[in-house]
């Protein structure tokens, strides 16, 4: 058991010097190749910071273990918006681009979209992993096409890189590189630490997925939005959470299906609520991001709040407690509706201040 303790703090420290060094790097390779801090979040950080998850779910795929590949994904992504995004505005608060709210949200509602729609018959086929991947192929490609478009117009691009500057970039690639090599080790000790110490409190497969292996795989993104929020990265703090949603659905997941040998069951558990949950905190970024075009701390705790009580709700329901009901029931009559109500009206405010002047 101390070993197993030994190995989850090794992995915490590699996390934390990981996410430094990558968002460091990517911060200043950004700025001296003049390419926006937000692609930079959601391609090289988002991707990157994803490739826990990746190894993971391809790995339980492979394995045999799909309630392992389906939860990591699905609870990945809850964390990212409600855990991960919450925790940086919290830190400080992020100032959403409108591009985020016209452009990526929407892919990522959509994506969810599709996402729940290939698993709503239970099992993803390869056909369907097929899709997903090709999906995401399109998204990367159109956003490098997007910051190619753009590129010729910043006239510091047409000019030829000195020594100094290219030494400048070997740097800072290095550290990008650095960065990512820390952060999938230190997720690969985590979770194997976490996973032994969840097993001995008797937990399934499904459960561990969802919390303790979904947890331990988005610290790196945990650790890099923070790390980026708190650095005044701001743009790459919300771009890495939704790219990282992005590829997590149609890149992680749909390669789990493709190198899958038998279509990949999900669990009836996921269909009935876990799924939902994910949909939910989606679809809740529009009114969020909408409203001023910022995440500030209050919408942060409100996001960490609902984490807080989704975590909850898979304890209770794994250990069949009798305060689940009336656990759900107080979830359910009282407390979704009111933050409803809240965001409805922190969406029509600025329209009718608008009207007023």
């Amino acid at each position: 058991m101390l070993s197993q303790i030994l190995l989850f703090a090794a992995g915490l420290a590699c996390l934390i010097a990981g996410a430094e060094a990558l968002v460091r790097g990517a911060a200043k390779l950004a700025l001296s190749l003049r390419i926006s801090p937000l692609v930079v979040g959601l391609t090289v950080i988002a991707f990157g910071t994803s490739s826990p998850e990746m190894a993971v779910t391809v790995g339980a795929a492979l394995g045999g273990r799909p309630d392992i590949a389906v939860g990591n994904v699905v609870g990945s992504n809850i964390i990212n918006v409600l855990f991960i995004l919450g925790l940086s505005a919290v830190v400080a608060p992020l100032v959403v681009q409108l591009r985020v709210v016209r452009q990526e949200v929407p892919v990522m509602v959509a994506a969810s979209a599709a996402f729940a729609a290939v698993l709503l018959d239970g099992a993803l086929a390869r056909a369907e992993a097929s899709l997903l991947v090709s999906l995401l192929v399109a998204y990367t490609g159109f956003l490098v096409w997007q910051a190619r478009a753009k590129g010729p117009q910043q006239p510091a691009l047409r000019k030829a890189p000195s020594r100094h500057t290219l030494a400048s970039w070997a740097v800072q690639a290095g550290l990008v590189l650095g960065g990512l090599l820390l952060l999938a080790l230190g997720a690969r000790w985590l979770v194997e630490a976490a996973t032994v110490l969840a097993r001995a409190m008797g937990l399934s497969d499904l459960v561990i997925g969802l919390t303790v292996v979904a947890l331990g795989t988005s610290l790196p993104e945990a650790a890099a939005s923070v790390a980026a929020a708190a650095r005044g990265a701001r743009d790459m703090a919300v771009g890495n959470v939704v790219g990282s949603n992005i590829f997590n659905m149609l890149g992680c997941l749909g390669l789990a299906g493709l190198v899958s040998p038998e279509p990949l069951p999900v669990a009836p558990a996921v269909l009935n609520f876990d799924l939902w949950v994910m949909l939910a905190a989606a679809f809740a970024c529009l009114p969020i991001f909408v409203t001023g075009h910022r995440v500030g701390r209050r919408e942060g705790a409100l996001l960490l709040a609902y984490f807080a009580a989704y975590v909850i709700y898979l304890v209770l329901d794994a250990q069949k407690h009798d305060a689940l009901p009336p656990f759900s029931a107080a979830m359910m009559s009282f407390v979704v509706p009111l933050t409803i109500v809240t965001l409805l009206i922190a969406l029509l405010r600025p329209r009718a201040q608008a009207r007023s002047r």
